[in-house]
């Protein structure tokens, strides 16, 4: 027989929750392997296989049997273990007869502590067949399930009923149980195209064997699939589906074998806004959208079948006339919508709560209209824009349309706004100011819209800090740290040249009628706000200590922090970095351990060594660049220049005493280590970079 054999394991269930299968078949994976290699049991490739019905793993050349084991076991000291006349004690005779040897046949374990008695026993490796009950308890045990489900009598629990459980070594089918249900070799295949169920010959069979029963078992073929077909529909007619990864996976998690087909509805719910009836679409009934080459929404959508049917235009006009009644909705919110304008709408926001110690959403608009106002100012925009967009910005929340469909709010206020003969860059800043919405969403368009958008998340920061409901661990229900990193993309990638501290200042002033937002709160909103860079650039690949570097100067433009970090970046492959950063950081404990609070200037008289008169002359030849250099922003260019430092620092080192025996030479090396530190933290603290 093989040393080695291809490992299936299969959970065959009732539908499993769409949203969660995928997520579920990664755990899966994840457990069965992580506890493969914690037995020591060696494997090969990993496949992993995920549908409405089941999820599975398949593991090849898994070694069958855990490879033999050595465990070293110590006896007493061999001064107690024998008695004057070199006899056995009762100590070394009970622990042979544990071990199962006779004392004379026990080795010796010589180390530098002393001497003792040693047996080197052997323990068999398990047959992985043995273990694999264990691992598939645990597996589903360890689940991300966040509500089970009991069936039958009630005395299991599992994300769904399990109606099947296969388990099999090449073709041998492991014995086990899992929540009363047997291993066996008969898989469930398609709930409708298949005759019964799957008869499995050997775990390698696995994907063709369901394929054959119109099964696509793997997860991303079948989601590939579920593109190319609505692709290949959609050239037909020269349109482009529009594509949402999270629905393509939501949709992939819901069919089997994946039938594309093609449906339409009445042009003349074209009317309604294309952001309405695309989500309308894809959101309630999980149907892909189309759009002509210039974006135009069309009257045809895409969706995916579970089934061949053998009349697909009854399946068809069953998926139109499913669709009709929920686009006739939007159109009904739309249409009743524009008979009130979104100024009128304001009143009403004064009646939702925002927070209740912090008033309600009119209040939060109208602090929003004043800081985007002052923000747009800053920036050199329409201040005016900014202050009315501002104001409208929330009104669409009491809007038919999005207390239907809350996932278009702004877009609608955009489209509304429009309808009432509002400017259009009031009309875009409505709809930019929620954005980023999420991770690699994009940015406002115009530089109003970022005053608005940089306005509320401001608003809400400040708002929730003064109250004290801070994110803590895991939690963060007001999405804080997600409303810092839009701020901070805003600020870094459209090159916002704002200063924390004074917008914080102004939207906490914004307060002023509700609560009070003190300086120290206020400097806890900007530490958070430093510490989000750290999040945001680690997830840019930049290096932790780069980042801690510039954090220690604690700069207060969101732009100034990024010029640093990129230079500092750029720095670190430059071939002085690592001994500078070395050196400065001899120069910072040396400085720390000295009292340099009343340096006074350098005096060149005091100047002895050659060595200290080359450091001074190099630093006094580079202080007018380092000073127009951070002026200018242009940090690139002073640690450049920085970085022909490196000789004369190294030289100071090597030849120059600093803690000279008279003090006041030793003060005056001190006020020249300190020039020199300075200049470099003009930028960073490269003291903290590792070397």
């Amino acid at each position: 027989m093989s040393t080695t054999a291809n490992l299936l394991i299969e959970l065959g269930t009732e539908e499993l929750p769409p949203k969660s299968l995928k997520a579920l078949s990664d755990s899966f994976t994840q457990s069965i392997t992580d506890q493969l290699t914690g037995l020591s049991i060696a494997f090969g490739k990993v496949e992993s296989f995920a549908t409405p019905r089941r999820i599975a793993v398949l593991v090849s050349h898994v070694q069958r049997q855990q490879d033999d084991e050595q465990v070293d076991k110590r006896g007493p000291a061999i001064a107690a273990a024998f008695d004057a006349e070199g006899n056995p004690t009762k100590a070394a005779l009970g622990w042979a007869r544990g071990v199962g040897i006779d004392v004379a046949d026990a080795e010796r374990l010589v180390t530098d502590k002393g001497e003792w008695l040693l047996h080197k026993a052997i323990v068999p490796g398990k047959d992985l067949q043995d273990l694999l009950p264990q691992v598939v308890q645990q597996a589903a045990k360890q689940l991300p399930v966040p509500k089970t489900m009991r069936w039958g009598e009630g005395e299991f629990a599992f994300i769904r009923p399990l109606k099947r459980l296969t388990v099999m070594l090449d073709d041998t089918l492991v014995p086990m149980s899992l929540f009363g249900v047997q291993s066996s070799n008969r898989l469930l295949g398609h709930r409708f195209h298949s005759q019964g169920d799957v008869e499995l010959t050997k775990a390698s069979d696995y994907p063709e064997a369901l394929k054959q029963a119109y099964v696509i078992a793997s997860f991303a073929e079948r989601r590939q699939l579920v593109k190319e077909h609505a692709q290949a529909l959609a050239a037909d007619i020269n349109a482009t589906p529009v594509w949402d990864e999270d629905l393509l996976d939501e949709v992939a998690s819901l069919v089997e074998w994946p039938v594309a087909l093609l449906a339409a509805f009445d042009e003349a719910f074209l009317d309604v806004p294309k952001e309405a009836l695309i989500y309308t679409m894809k959101d309630d009934q999980r149907y892909f959208p189309l759009v002509d080459s210039e974006g135009n929404l069309l009257a045809k959508f895409i969706f995916i079948t579970n089934i061949e049917s053998k009349n697909p235009d009854l399946v068809v006009a069953g998926n139109e006339k499913v669709i009709r009644p929920r686009l006739a909705d939007a159109e009904f919110f739309y249409t009743n919508d524009k008979k009130v304008s979104l100024a009128s709408r304001i009143e009403k926001l004064d009646s939702v709560l925002f927070q209740k110690e912090l008033g309600s959403i009119g209040d939060k608009a109208r602090r929003i209209s004043q800081v985007a106002g002052n923000i747009a100012n800053q920036l050199g925009a329409d201040a005016a824009i900014a202050t009315r967009a501002g104001l409208l910005a929330k009104a669409d929340l009491v809007s038919h349309m999005v207390m239907e469909f809350p996932e278009v709010q702004g877009v609608m206020g955009m489209h509304y706004a429009r309808h009432d003969g509002e400017p259009e860059g009031v009309a875009l800043a409505i709809e930019a100011h929620y954005r980023p919405r999420f991770a690699g969403d994009t940015l406002p368009s115009t530089t109003e819209g970022a005053a608005v958008a940089i306005a509320d998340k401001l608003d809400t920061l400040v708002g929730i800090f003064a109250i004290g409901q801070t994110p803590r661990g895991d939690r963060d229900p007001f999405g804080l740290r997600r409303a810092a990193i839009g701020l901070l993309r805003m600020l870094v990638e459209l090159e916002l040249d704002l200063d924390f501290k004074a917008i914080i200042a102004h939207a906490a002033g914004a307060y002023a009628s509700t609560i009070q937002v003190s300086e120290e709160t206020q400097d806890e909103i900007f530490n958070f706000l430093l510490g989000r860079f750290r999040a945001w650039y680690q997830e840019q690949g930049i290096a932790v200590d780069v980042i801690q570097s510039v954090l220690a100067r604690r700069p207060q433009k969101a732009l100034d922090f990024d010029r640093r970090v990129k230079a500092v970046t750029e720095f670190v492959r430059l071939p002085e970095a690592e001994a500078l950063a070395a050196a400065n950081k001899r120069v910072s404990n040396i400085l720390a351990k000295s009292d340099t609070a009343n340096l006074t200037e350098i005096n060149t008289a005091l100047l002895q060594e050659e060595a200290e008169k080359a450091l001074y002359d190099a630093l006094n030849g580079l202080q007018s660049t380092v000073e127009t250099g951070v002026a200018s922003g242009n940090y690139n260019a002073v640690l450049s220049q920085l970085a022909h430092l490196r000789s004369p620092i190294d030289n100071f080192f090597n030849e120059v005493m600093v803690n000279a025996d008279e003090p006041a030479i030793r003060t005056n090396r001190l006020a020249l280590l300190t020039k020199l530190r300075n200049q470099f933290l003009a930028v960073a603290d490269i003291s903290l970079l590792q070397s």
